[in-house]
């Protein structure tokens, strides 16, 4: 939803409360419709409400790719050994504490050709209260980590939780940073059923599908032994963030 139909609800509310005279139960109805709406666009980074970011690939052909959020872990070498046997690159959106834990694991995630990009230094509970400053701080000290362990440098931002609204609009603009989203959730961070994770990416996959997986758990890790088993199958190759983006 974008802001044109931000402001049509806008009006909606306003003649439907005229419609009725200005009755207290509309206009409830009215404020309880308007915050759902904002909520809603706050935490559904497809909907691109208060970000335009990138959830997919413009494509033909049979092609996905395949990002992590939230490490590296210690399941990372393990979850990078697989990507190798397959033969296949994804992308990884770090959080800068993490890197400082595993220095050794991201220089690693580096050196096998994969993708980096920022998912702030330290991924707060918080972070949709936080204020523009702080949130322009996240993102500078994350990059900071990322340059000085990796020696690279990173255009690719992952909202935590998918989280967005004008304060983090504003700090994405301010760094200069490309939003990234998605439009498979896997949600393995939630679901404890392998089978049900598995079950939902491969459903919802399609051409240029971004999925969001993290590697931080064995669970996930057993998910993308079967996903790329899949993805191998159903003849789909795969691509990295960067590469639609430049």
């Amino acid at each position: 939803m974008k802001h044109y139909l931000f402001i049509l609800f806008y009006l909606f509310c306003n003649a439907f409360v005229y419609a009725f005279q200005g009755s207290f139960w509309v206009y409830l109805f009215c404020f309880l419709a308007f915050s759902a709406v904002i909520v809603w666009g706050s935490f559904d980074i497809e909907l691109g409400y208060f970000v335009s970011s990138i959830t997919h690939k413009r494509t033909k052909i049979r092609e996905v790719a395949l990002t992590f959020d939230d490490g590296p872990t210690e399941f990372t070498p393990r979850f990078l050994d697989l990507l190798k046997e397959h033969q296949v690159k994804a992308t990884f959106f770090c959080i800068g504490k993490q890197i400082e834990k595993y220095p050794e694991i991201f220089q690693r995630i580096i050196a096998e050709g994969h993708t980096i990009g920022n998912h702030t230094l330290s991924h707060s509970n918080s972070t949709g209260f936080l204020p523009t400053s702080t949130m322009i701080e996240e993102i500078k000290r994350c990059d900071e980590v990322i340059h000085h362990t990796g020696k690279i440098k990173t255009e690719l931002y992952r909202p935590p939780f998918g989280v967005t609204n004008p304060n983090i609009a504003k700090a994405i603009q301010k760094t200069h940073k490309k939003s990234i989203g998605w439009n498979v959730r896997s949600l393995d961070t939630v679901i404890g059923d392998e089978n049900k994770i598995y079950r939902r990416i491969t459903k919802g996959v399609k051409k240029g599908s971004i999925i969001l997986l993290h590697d931080t758990s064995e669970k996930t890790y057993q998910v993308l032994v079967n996903l790329l088993v899949f993805l191998e199958d159903k003849n789909y190759t795969t691509f990295t963030i960067d590469s639609i983006t430049n």
